[in-house]
């Protein structure tokens, strides 16, 4: 298995650290608005991986943060005038409700910033006792860039070069204007107590502090979008590489960005999209389709005809497995081998989509509607398709698909479970969010004599 190295440019054989074992960081949502696509670019990527090193065998300890701490969410909390926490519940709950319907694979563990302030403090202070860090008075902790010989490793930025071309705004309490903050002072909620006095953790301090206590000080693959790659991964390998003395993760993977009618998504330009939108008309594996036609580490440019040209795409396969018996489920040798193959150079899913197409055909040019050859082609095509989060639904729940409208009855009760328990622990925010989200897709709800009934409107 090869996959290509951020920090060494190049693709490398896959060593685990741990024989048969992958430990997988990635840099989760910042939680202050619906998910967009091209955060579904990223993530369907790394559940792709998720999906095919399981396949080959490993076992696979995936970490996915929630960043619920950041100047975003506590901007748009004062905007509508409410607590912070209530913003990050209520885009928790959008993003939950969106990665199921992507069927995207839960992590292991799933640690939110705020839940982990001891371990995220107990860094700070390490780095500030061996002089990597240094506090200012007020209480702001800086990281300094100059204590770190191998800062721009990643992204292959000379310190010297950064210095003369920051475009950082001058703070005069810092040594080195692209200096970045690990603890920031502050008087507003969130509020957390430590030595320096009350504040909140910087960003990237919390991915190093999380990924450390989950997964330990070196792993496997630390993964995210490729805009994350400098700053915040950058900063990551510093500071952790400075607390532990270890190399921080063996292989960086990133994912490339996602433009819509070539143009960067803004929704000043009107050529926003969400997940929620493109669902609302795209059976979900459409949008993962659409997404392997194109290498993960390319740039995809998302619009109307290429989109289709994937439904079509993902059409035929599904007509293909119309009436497949799984009791029959067989798969040929060799195009396993080929199917295999392509992803394992470093996930050329273009290349493994072609191998699927191929598989159809052959099913196609087949004669008799039940012989051996026919179903061991249609077993090769569901069983490959699967190992990357094809071809799960039923041809005819595919073809019936209707898109976001409607709510099946077991997500409902999902939902309504979900409100009760915020109700009962006083969250009464979250209950509320969950409650409007229902009643715009139709569900009224009604709690009566203890029960929360629901009826469509």
């Amino acid at each position: 298995m090869k996959i290509f190295n951020s920090i060494t440019s190049k693709k490398e054989d896959l060593v685990s650290i741990e024989k048969d074992m992958i430990n997988l960081y990635v840099c989760g949502m910042t939680v202050y608005d619906d998910c967009h696509i091209g955060h579904a670019r990223t993530f369907i990527s790394f559940d792709l991986f998720v999906r095919f090193f399981s396949y080959l065998g490993y076992k696979v300890n995936y970490v996915r943060n929630i960043t619920d701490i950041e100047d975003k969410i506590i901007d748009k909390a004062k905007l509508e005038k409410v607590s912070f926490s209530e913003i990050s519940d209520r885009f928790i709950f959008s993003m939950h409700d969106d990665f199921s319907k992507l069927n995207l694979l839960s992590p292991k563990f799933e640690p939110r910033a705020s839940e982990n302030i001891p371990e995220i403090l107990e860094m700070i202070e390490e780095l500030e006792a061996n002089k990597f860090a240094y506090s200012v008075d007020g209480g702001d902790v800086y990281f300094d860039i100059n204590s770190y010989e191998d800062y721009g490793k990643l992204s292959k930025r000379d310190q010297k070069e950064l210095e003369s071309g920051s475009r950082v705004d001058i703070d005069e309490n810092k040594k080195n204007p692209n200096d970045f903050v690990l603890w920031k002072k502050s008087e507003e909620e969130p509020l957390f107590d430590s030595k320096w006095g009350k504040g909140r953790p910087g960003w990237h301090i919390e991915c190093s502090a999380m990924s450390k206590k989950f997964l330990g000080e070196t792993f496997d693959i630390h993964g995210g979008g490729l805009d994350l790659k400098f700053p915040h991964h950058e900063n990551e390998i510093a500071q952790s590489e400075c607390c532990s003395g270890k190399t921080f993760a063996n292989h960086w993977m990133h994912v490339a960005p996602l433009n819509v009618n070539g143009k960067k998504m803004s929704k000043s330009l009107g050529n926003f999209a969400t997940i929620k939108d493109v669902l609302k008309k795209y059976h979900p594996e459409v949008l993962r389709m659409f997404f392997y036609l194109t290498h993960y580490r390319k740039p995809i440019n998302f619009k109307e005809n290429s989109i289709n040209d994937a439904k079509n795409i993902l059409d035929k396969l599904y007509e293909s497995i119309r009436g497949f018996d799984e009791s029959k489920l067989e798969v040929d040798k060799s195009l396993s081998v080929k199917f295999n193959n392509s992803l394992e150079d470093d996930f050329n899913t273009p290349k493994a989509i072609r191998v699927l197409q191929e598989i159809n055909q052959q099913i196609n040019r087949q004669v008799s509607v039940d012989n051996s050859d026919l179903w061991k082609l249609k077993g090769s095509l569901r069983s490959f398709a699967n190992s990357i989060g094809l071809l799960l639904d039923s041809t005819e729940n595919y073809f019936k698909y209707s898109g976001d409208s409607e709510l099946e009855n077991e997500k409902i009760q999902e939902a309504i479970e979900l409100r009760n328990e915020a109700r009962a622990n006083k969250n009464f925010a979250l209950a509320d969010s969950i409650r409007k989200e229902l009643s715009e897709k139709g569900i009224s709800l009604e709690d009566k004599e203890g029960k929360t009934h629901w009826k469509k409107k």
